[in-house]
């Protein structure tokens, strides 16, 4: 099987969202404006409390997915259709907003580490107009497959040893992993030929071995895969981590702005223009 190259290598841009939340993005900026069907990829890592207590207040969605997967502390999200719970480290919501809705995601926490990533994923056009629904699972709840060297979360997919995620999206067909290595130590996965498919440094530093050469990267780097059959990361001298994610694309036209993707300008006024009449 072919060994999937690093086409880019992207580090991430410091910005804010919400209340002011200080985040990392990855995906949506200048160097990476989206990974079909990716549009976004936010990082958030702080032990001071002036950096995320603010939350994200209530604020709306239409016409993809928010995926909000937590390392360390806790959020409490509400939505306007009555909708209420609590993320906390290891979890992970698949929220699907589809034709709308407004939500918040505030900390539940007024000191400590809060740490962890949100994903957007668009969705075709047939779907953008669905009802909007929720995948939602804690930590107990995501399969721990070991290997040698290696412990993976599995969150989306089925792995080559047949571990499969409890997050399921027939549209995109996910594949959403975390893996931890021990030093040294080497991880192969195979993905679906034709998704597109990133890695994201957690921490430590890792090699992705491809054909004829390696490519090292770093904590808080991006790495965008080519196409082929497989990935393999090894790990450096000390423990490494790193989310694996792969998607099916929609190569379809993307119209956005804000918190609303379409595919036609048309549609986004229509969006804002229901979200300003209540229609939500």
């Amino acid at each position: 099987m072919s060994a999937r190259p690093v086409e880019k290598i992207i580090s991430g841009q410091a910005t804010s969202d919400g209340a002011g939340v200080e985040l990392v993005r990855m995906i949506g900026q200048p160097a990476l404006m989206e990974l079909d069907p990716f549009l976004m990829l936010d990082a958030f890592r702080s032990d001071d409390p002036q950096d995320y207590i603010a939350g994200f207040p209530a604020h709306p969605h239409r016409g993809f997915e928010t995926v909000t997967y937590l390392l360390n502390g806790r959020l409490r999200h509400r939505d306007n259709r009555g909708n209420e719970g609590v993320i906390e480290a290891g979890g992970i919501q698949w929220m699907t907003a589809g034709r709308g809705i407004v939500h918040s995601e505030m900390p539940e926490q007024e000191d400590g580490l809060l740490a962890g990533y949100q994903l957007w994923i668009n969705l075709p056009a047939a779907h953008k107009m669905t009802q909007p629904a929720y995948q939602e699972h804690d930590a107990a709840q995501i399969p721990l497959e070991t290997r040698a060297g290696a412990c993976v979360r599995v969150i989306a997919g089925t792995t080559s040893q047949g571990t499969a995620g409890p997050v399921t999206q027939p549209l995109t067909e996910p594949v959403y992993l975390d893996v931890a290595l021990q030093p040294g130590a080497l991880f192969e996965e195979t993905l679906p030929t034709g998704h597109n498919a990133f890695i994201q440094v957690i921490e430590g530093e890792l090699s992705i071995v491809g054909e004829d050469r390696s490519t090292k990267l770093q904590r808080d780097q991006l790495a965008v895969l080519g196409n082929g059959e497989r990935v393999t990361v090894q790990a450096g001298e000390q423990p490494g981590r790193f989310l694996l994610v792969a998607g099916k694309p929609l190569n379809e036209t993307i119209a956005r702005a804000g918190p609303f993707v379409m595919n036609t300008e048309a549609e986004l006024r229509e969006a804002f223009s229901d979200y300003q009449s209540g229609r939500f």
